[in-house]
């Protein structure tokens, strides 16, 4: 499955550029799993921030005013199987990478590379499949002081789009995490999350910010 991983890393390198850094973790019982990061010079508009898509990356440095783009390998190596399967094929079955993107400069956000390798390695561990829609719960702030211990799996294609493999692989999707606070992953749970998303969009919620205060849920 090496050659997998290879063609992945080559998808990220083309929609966004060369990494500015990479870690790895290896969890007992489990694969490697990598993290890289991807600097981005300039902003997204409103609706790219709160859908969880964006156009492709910048050039500049990733400033205080410029995104930093975190993105998962390793995750995509084996097929992920729902957790009633009798069997996980070795083969078929849908394969997915995590993207997260945030605004620099504002938090230590470099500190979310074990949150994102655990999530990443949660369906060799726990069983799950990933897919648009899922919650996905750290029990833990996502980096030290952030106000977000879950995240919201978004719609694959629109920052890298899918990886095609040769049959019968199926693609590899590259799920945007979206974080949520306490309050927004309780809500979601209750109300889905399309309507999370659609208040998002309807108070213009900065996604990016990893400072950011809930939305409002009252109303």
């Amino acid at each position: 499955m090496a050659d997998v991983l290879v063609l992945v890393e080559a998808r990220l390198r083309d929609a966004l550029g060369e990494p500015d850094a990479r870690a790895a973790v290896t969890f007992l019982g489990t694969d490697r799993f990598e993290v890289l990061r991807f600097r981005a010079g300039t902003e997204e508009p409103p609706a790219a921030k709160a859908s969880g898509a964006s156009g492709a990356a910048g050039t500049g440095d990733g400033g205080p005013d410029g995104l930093v783009r975190y993105a998962t390998l390793g995750m995509s190596a084996r097929p992920m199987a729902e957790p009633t399967a009798a069997f996980a094929d070795p083969v078929a079955g849908p394969r997915a990478e995590l993207l997260l993107t945030v605004r620099s400069g504002l938090a230590d956000t470099d500190k979310v590379l074990r949150a994102l390798t655990v999530l990443a390695a949660s369906p060799q561990v726990e069983g799950v499949v990933v897919a648009p829609g899922a919650s996905l719960d750290l029990g833990a702030p996502l980096w030290p002081g952030a106000p977000f211990s879950s995240v919201l799996a978004g719609e694959p294609g629109g920052l890298v789009p899918d990886l095609e493999l040769d049959s019968p692989l199926d693609p590899v999707r590259f799920l945007p995490l979206l974080p949520m606070t306490p309050n927004e992953a309780a809500w979601k749970r209750v109300h889905g999350a399309a309507a999370l998303q659609e208040r998002w969009l309807r108070f213009g919620t900065d996604l990016r910010d990893p400072l950011r205060a809930p939305v409002r849920l009252d109303d």
